[in-house]
């Protein structure tokens, strides 16, 4: 119901950049709301990834189209280079977190998880069932490379959820995230017949809700105010302006990396470190990464890459808008 939607006519590198948009409004909204410092730092730095893959979408579709995709997000989100996706590749152990115990967790830090955990399985699923339709050679590259790196996007979140939980909590706790969302969507929907959808689900959500109460108790003895608050729902989700924030953020992080269940700046780690070895193996010819090789082609094209900023960039040395800087955050 909700999926049929989209507009008929929407492309999927259209939609591509409605997910990238979504990703990047999502997780700055998150963040700025999320108590728990470990993982307000997860989100802050898959959201400076994301921010990236906005951009270099962006600029596949002005290569291949000619095309300005702000005019799609609607210069709600900027589209300027973040922490370079050649960057963003990863010796797997470094994408997986402590996990946080949902015991003492604030509420809202439990749902924060839940949300992006599913919002990046989504967008992963979706490139890599869709990259066998794109119509580029180019472009099925970039699908396959940014999948790949939404995956770790999925690694790290999803590591953050208790595995100390059952399988009914859990599912009590995915019917109490589903409620919460449809309920966000509700208040803060503008069009009737779209609210009266969201209304319609969330119904629906409460009734499986209840289920799932009742499920917990008579399997696991544990009535649901052990596992979800009393009350109303916490502070709801409402997406805001975000181009200040993601500014801050990417001037203080952009070259940060992981680092097993933590995060470093690339520049203190030892020259043998297996971040180093991971990206020699994987872009030890840098012109082959897909990445790379969309902004190149639109600077070989056009002389320049495409942006939309509403300010020059706050990291210096990615002003340069006549070359993709492929070492920042990288070496």
């Amino acid at each position: 119901m909700i999926s049929v939607l989209k507009p008929i006519d929407e492309t999927i590198l259209e939609h591509t950049i409605g997910y990238e948009q979504l990703a990047v409004d999502l997780t700055a909204a998150l963040a700025q709301r999320e108590p728990d410092p470990y993982v307000k730092i997860a989100l802050d730095f898959a959201l400076l990834e994301d921010f990236d893959h906005l951009y270099r979408y962006s600029d596949l579709a002005y290569l291949e189209y000619g095309e300005k995709m702000e005019y799609l997000v609607n210069h709600y989100t900027e589209i300027m280079p973040g922490r370079p996706t050649i960057a963003q590749h990863r010796f797997p152990e470094d994408n997986i977190r402590r996990y946080i115990d949902f015991k003492t967790a604030c509420p809202i830090t439990k749902l924060n998880i839940a949300i992006i955990t599913a919002a990046e399985q989504q967008t992963m699923n979706y490139y890599m069932n869709v990259v066998n339709l794109y119509c580029s050679d180019l472009g099925r590259k970039l699908y396959q490379e940014i999948a790949s790196l939404e995956e770790q996007h999925v690694s790290q979140y999803e590591s953050l959820l208790d595995p100390n939980l059952s399988w009914l909590e859990n599912l009590l706790l995915h019917k109490y995230n589903e409620c919460y969302l449809y309920y966000s969507c509700f208040c803060d929907e503008i069009d009737p017949c779209i609210k009266k959808i969201w209304e319609y689900h969330f119904i629906q959500e409460v009734s499986q809700l209840h289920k799932a109460a009742q499920l917990l108790e008579k399997y696991e003895g544990k009535c649901w105010q052990q596992v979800i608050p009393n009350g109303e729902f916490p502070e709801l989700l409402k997406l805001r302006p975000n181009k200040e924030y993601i500014r801050e953020i990417e001037k203080n992080t952009v070259e940060w990396t992981s680092k097993l269940e933590d995060y470093v700046d690339v520049n203190c780690l030892c020259n043998e470190d297996v971040f180093y070895q991971f990206q020699d193996a994987v872009n030890g010819n840098e012109c082959e990464v897909p990445s790379h090789q969309v902004i190149d082609s639109l600077i070989n094209q056009t002389g320049m890459d495409y942006r939309f900023e509403i300010a020059p960039h706050p990291v210096e040395a990615l002003r340069n808008r006549q070359v993709d800087n492929t070492c920042i955050a990288r070496s």
